[in-house]
């Protein structure tokens, strides 16, 4: 078949470039959760020191993914065979040139059992990161066994494995065979740590980095919002020192990493409220740590807008009903659902723990409740998974100012009609 010849070109010039520029260090991120945040985070802090190239969409497919790490577009038609030539001719240009970068960070997505595997056959990153491993395609995994195989085999076919102390049960342990590993996570079990000292929603977090390289706790601002999101920052630090990365450069790195949009991205709501979007996707960890970092924040009004956890298979209707149990009416003013799994699961269960509940049919619908609801000052967290979800539609509606929809998630024009006939199915 001519996809799969084009996939074993694509690999064999991945393997040639990296064969011809040794010097060039490959840094690949894998995970169950924060994958896109974590390569977001390594790539800002490394290019205070190093040049970079890291492909900002999310191209971590088997047929992306050569071309992210090799620099090249991915044709708008896959199915032109001139494009695909021009493709190769590129790639081969890359092979021969003098290397441009010094560093690439390339995300390596899975939805089924081996595909890491795949990756791992033409691939030996210098530094395999993984972020977690935790409940993810479970129609296709069926268990977190299976799930652990699948992450971890990143770290057994890296040459240093950096591993999420917080996120990586250490019953996976038993399926690690590399010995170069290392830990990092937002607790003292992990040898790579940030210890907070402060923190304020605007400032963000001050605290001080403790790692086996450094002689003396090294002082860092980190401008993100909850404990989770500490985690890909540590990451990112991990591995700028094993890539011997300066002190102050690291440092700077680090102030300058921003909250990825719909990843616990900070924006401002209508009667000046907090709006917290992480509305790009959601999972049992992501969702939990996120209502946790809404429950630490300080303010008169807070709402939870919660909408289905996608792809969990057999146990979605159990890890909705967890999530359920976590809606504290000591908390939340509102808790507000979208979906046929939180409308089931969510809604019934934060409703007898108390809670104010507020079941809508769509993320519009959430969205006008919440602003005839909304008190001064609030604090809106928005939760959700993209296939008919979409909560950043609710988000749009409660912001301070419309054109800052940029802000928000798939707002492209292709993602637009997308949901504009999205919407318009429900209506019909």
């Amino acid at each position: 078949m001519l996809k799969d010849f084009i996939q074993k070109r694509l690999e064999h010039y991945v393997r040639q470039y990296f064969k011809t520029h040794p010097e060039v260090k490959l840094v690949a991120v894998a995970g169950s959760v924060g994958k896109t945040s974590t390569k977001v985070a390594i790539a800002t802090v490394l290019a205070r020191q190093f040049r970079v190239r890291m492909e900002d969409t999310n191209h971590n497919t088997h047929m992306s993914a050569p071309l992210a790490m090799l620099g090249i577009e991915y044709p708008e038609n896959v199915h032109n065979i001139p494009a695909w030539i021009s493709v190769f001719w590129a790639a081969l240009k890359r092979v021969k040139q003098p290397t441009d970068v010094d560093v690439i960070v390339q995300e390596l997505g899975t939805d089924h059992p081996d595909e890491i595997a795949h990756f791992m056959s033409y691939l030996q990153p210098d530094i395999g990161v993984v972020t977690g491993v935790t409940p993810e395609h479970m129609e296709f995994f069926h268990d977190i066994e299976t799930v652990a195989k699948e992450e971890l085999a990143l770290a057994n076919g890296s040459k240093l494995a950096i591993i999420n102390r917080d996120d990586v049960d250490g019953r996976s342990a038993t399926y690690m065979e590399n010995a170069s590993i290392d830990t990092y996570g937002s607790t003292s079990a992990a040898e790579y740590r940030i210890e907070i000292d402060n923190f304020d929603i605007a400032h963000g977090y001050d605290g001080r980095v403790i790692a086996p390289e450094l002689q003396e706790p090294l002082p860092v601002n980190v401008r993100v919002l909850g404990e989770h999101s500490l985690r890909p920052v540590t990451a990112a630090i991990t591995v700028a020192l094993k890539l011997g990365m300066s002190g102050k450069a690291l440092a700077d790195g680090v102030e300058d990493i921003e909250p990825v949009n719909g990843r616990m991205n900070v924006l401002r709501g209508l009667k000046d409220s907090i709006l917290i979007d992480d509305t790009y996707n959601s999972s049992p960890a992501s969702a939990s740590a996120a209502l946790q970092a809404l429950y630490a924040l300080q303010g008169p009004q807070k709402i939870a807008i919660l909408g289905d956890m996608n792809e969990l298979g057999d146990s979605s209707a159990a890890e909705h009903e967890a999530l359920g149990k976590l809606c504290d009416p000591a908390q939340l003013a509102w808790v507000v659902t979208v979906g046929e799994q939180a409308n089931k699961h969510i809604a019934p269960i934060a409703k007898s723990r108390g809670c104010q509940v507020k079941v809508c049919a769509n993320a519009i619908e959430a969205g006008e409740f919440v602003a005839s609801v909304l008190e001064p000052h609030a604090i809106v967290l928005a939760k959700g998974s993209q296939s008919g979800i979409y909560l950043e539609e609710a988000l749009k509606i409660v912001l301070h100012e419309t054109h800052e929809d940029h802000d928000l998630v798939r707002q492209s024009p292709k993602w637009q009609q997308t949901k504009q006939e999205f919407f318009e199915s429900l209506n019909s």
